[in-house]
């Protein structure tokens, strides 16, 4: 089968574009998407944002910069292969993440819980807005149309077999769901090695972590895909581009794809639901909630009153003072209210900096009895 058989006649016209005019350099498009995106605040933050196991006390368990790396390589292994453009597909993977709460799924079930009154949470949403809107300090990114439209369409859960770009709907900001495919082939890739990228690992940290033993894996699943997380990836990226060149479509084999379901339901039961993960998000989902209702009250008795914030003893206000002084002009443009406010701010927050946000609101400093004379 040709290659040229994957080439969208749009793809310049459409993918190259950004929401601010600017005249490309040395670089190229999409390579100047991919240093953008990594000089930037919110993904230097992915680092201490974790998958499964939430701020965890080992530095070799998966975070999400990591997972975001290995979905941008997959990403761009298969388009390179299928004569596609892997640069397009690199920077999708980057910063398909970015919109992600702290604490995983759990800290966005939380947010989406707290922001039902303006459209809930979702993170691909979200990642939209952070490359459109929050990043550079509320200036956005201006990245192109191909990489935003494959952010907000990555959903990474999607039980998808076969994936082939829709035809149309060119306004990302008329997307308000998780029912569109991406645009382009490269954004339907990034989506298919989402989920490679994360079943193989999440399988192998809780091995490493004992949450689960190698001997609990179906034999098949060792059998078909592998036992490690390389061999996971490397079966699976070697199965998308035979399959995807035989059929047209980007897509997994009949084989392969129904191992997957049977890796992704174990993981769902014995990882995901584990107990002790479990436990855990009860308490991810109690500090986004307080954090949220702490930040929200303040922010409606305070507003831009920035000297407020300055004065306060607590350091979280100090620091959300900061931030509303350098996102006052996006906020007033958009005449956002305090739950629109509130969810950006805590939405950008890593694992430790919301756990530390925690103590502050609920730790009082300790009383000093330094001046006592002895």
């Amino acid at each position: 089968m040709s290659k040229t058989r994957f080439k969208n006649p749009h793809r310049t016209s459409l993918y190259e574009q950004r929401l601010k005019k600017r005249l490309e350099d040395i670089r190229g498009p999409y390579f100047r998407d991919q240093t953008a995106i990594i000089h930037s605040l919110p993904f230097r933050r992915l680092k201490h944002k974790t998958q499964v196991f939430f701020s965890p006390n080992n530095d070799h368990v998966c975070t999400r910069i990591e997972h975001s790396l290995h979905v941008a390589t997959i990403a761009a292994t298969i388009s390179k292969r299928l004569g596609l453009d892997d640069q397009l597909a690199y920077a999708i993977g980057l910063a398909h993440d970015l919109g992600h709460a702290p604490f995983g799924h759990s800290g966005e079930i939380a947010l989406d819980e707290e922001c039902n009154g303006i459209d809930g949470f979702i993170h691909e949403i979200n990642g939209l807005r952070v490359v459109d809107k929050l990043g550079n300090r509320g200036k956005g990114l201006n990245l192109t149309f191909g990489v935003r439209d494959g952010i907000i369409c990555h959903c990474g859960e999607s039980p998808d077999k076969s994936l082939s770009p829709r035809n149309s709907g060119d306004d990302l900001s008329k997307i308000k769901n998780r029912k569109f495919v991406p645009r382009s082939y490269e954004g339907c890739i990034a989506r298919i090695a989402d989920k490679i990228a994360y079943l193989g690992r999440d399988l192998e940290d809780a091995i490493d972590g004992k949450f689960i033993h190698e001997s609990d894996v179906p034999t098949i699943i060792g059998k078909e895909l592998g036992k490690k997380n390389g061999e996971i990836i490397d079966t699976l990226v070697v199965d998308v581009i035979d399959s995807s060149e035989k059929t047209g479509n980007i897509s997994i084999s009949d084989d392969k794809f129904e191992v997957i379901e049977m890796l992704y339901k174990f993981s769902k039961e014995q990882i995901y639901r584990h107990e002790d993960i479990l436990n855990y998000e009860k308490y991810t989902k109690r500090i986004i909630k307080e954090l949220f209702e702490y930040l929200k009250d303040l922010y409606g008795r305070w507003d831009f009153n920035i000297e407020n914030y300055e004065h306060s003893k607590i350091p979280l206000d100090v620091r959300f003072g900061n931030y509303l002084k350098n996102m006052r002009e996006l906020y007033s443009q958009e005449n956002a209210g305090a739950m629109e406010v509130v969810r950006d701010y805590v939405s950008g927050m890593t694992d430790g900096y919301a756990l530390r946000c925690m103590k502050e609101i609920m730790i009082p400093k300790e009383l000093s009895f330094d001046k006592i004379k002895d």
